[in-house]
């Protein structure tokens, strides 16, 4: 595993569609990324992908639980209306980048097996010549919207189905990437390097590696494969706000500078201090991510699973997270995926005695 093996991953994984409650297609693409790196790849009940990679050491020392959720936000039909179709967000869609948008939707009544890879359609509003100033001034809001899929569809769409946004994988300028669903296609290709770079070496701890379903909808395949599972530790990837114009420096993380390691009360301080210290032993940089109450992430959901779960949270900088393009820097994939692997690496048979002592 290498930076341009990552780029690869990450290059299938935003190229296949995934909004929540609708993850298998998604789900097929990361069990075929993960198989080379785990001793068994298998989805659970509500369809979150666990790849297990056994630790050199029988019986193991210990279970990390690492999560990347694979779903990404989307719309859902709420009305059929001849070509055009009435929709409502799943997850935290920003209206304000929606209208003028390509979309992918995905049928699911009679005749739908004639588009496999969905139906093509644009986000269309009311022209401006056609609003008063007051309109003009104001987010057009999602209820106003309607995807117009150019003819009606002969039946095959129905109201539940889901649609997501729809935009070619871009290379930027300084190894930076332009794609829809880097939240969080981003977190799981480092996840899944993380597991190469794993094989590549030696670890005693066996590893739970889950993408996990819902997320954007409130964290629930993190809470179901945690609660199954039953892990000693866990380690959530997520993404987080990149330095970007017109927002502060305090709420971002410089792009291209390394991961992000959260630190407040959702993560446990001798987790975050063993991921210090790994990225300390590999001379990486990182930036420290107060967060004050709830993460948002599926560290926030693992945290109490059964008696709860010493958690950490590894974040890679975005920016214009939630919107139709979004953009990462390569290196900080990578940088995350070494890391990981390095943490994992270095747990021993001492570290559940040491967390102990360490809230």
């Amino acid at each position: 595993m290498d930076r341009a093996e990552i780029g690869q991953v990450l290059r299938k994984l935003v190229a296949t569609d995934g909004p929540s409650g609708g993850e298998s297609r998604i789900a097929t693409v990361v069990q075929a990324l993960c198989a080379p790196y785990a001793t068994d790849v298998r989805a659970d009940v509500m369809g979150s992908v666990v790849a297990h990679r056994a630790g050199a050491t029988l019986p193991a020392p210990g279970r990390i639980m690492l999560a990347a959720h694979m779903d990404e936000i989307g719309l859902l039909v709420t009305k059929v209306e001849g070509t055009f179709l009435h929709v409502t967000a799943i997850g935290g869609v920003d209206p304000r980048t929606a209208i003028g948008q390509e979309v992918t939707v995905y049928a699911t009544g009679p005749g739908c097996e004639r588009y496999p890879d969905g139906l093509p359609g644009y986000l269309g509003g009311r022209p401006p010549h056609l609003l008063s100033g007051e309109e003009r001034a104001k987010v057009v809001p999602m209820g106003d919207l309607r995807v117009d899929l150019g003819f009606p569809p002969a039946g095959c769409v129905l109201v539940g189905d889901r649609a997501v946004w729809r935009g070619p994988y871009t290379e930027l300028l300084g190894g930076r990437v332009a794609a829809k669903s880097l939240d969080n296609r981003a977190s799981l290709a480092a996840m899944i390097g993380a597991l190469g770079y794993l094989a590549q070496g030696r670890h005693t701890w066996d590893v739970y590696a889950v993408a996990t379903v819902q997320e954007e909808v409130g964290l629930r395949g993190a809470r179901a494969s945690g609660f199954t599972l039953a892990p000693d530790i866990a380690v959530a990837i997520d993404v987080t706000f990149a330095d970007t114009p017109g927002v502060n420096e305090e709420q971002t993380a410089p792009m291209d500078k390394g991961p992000s390691l959260a630190w407040g009360p959702n993560l446990h301080p001798g987790l975050v201090g063993r991921l210090r210290a790994a990225a300390e032993a590999l001379e990486m940089n990182y930036t420290m991510d107060p967060i004050p109450g709830a993460s948002g992430t599926d560290a926030w959901a693992l945290q109490l699973v059964r008696e709860g779960l010493p958690c950490g949270l590894v974040g890679i900088p975005i920016r214009y997270m939630h919107s139709p393009v979004e953009v990462v820097a390569l290196n900080d994939i990578d940088r995350a995926a070494r890391l990981l692997a390095a943490f994992v690496s270095r747990l021993d048979d001492t570290v559940l005695a040491s967390l102990a002592e360490e809230v």
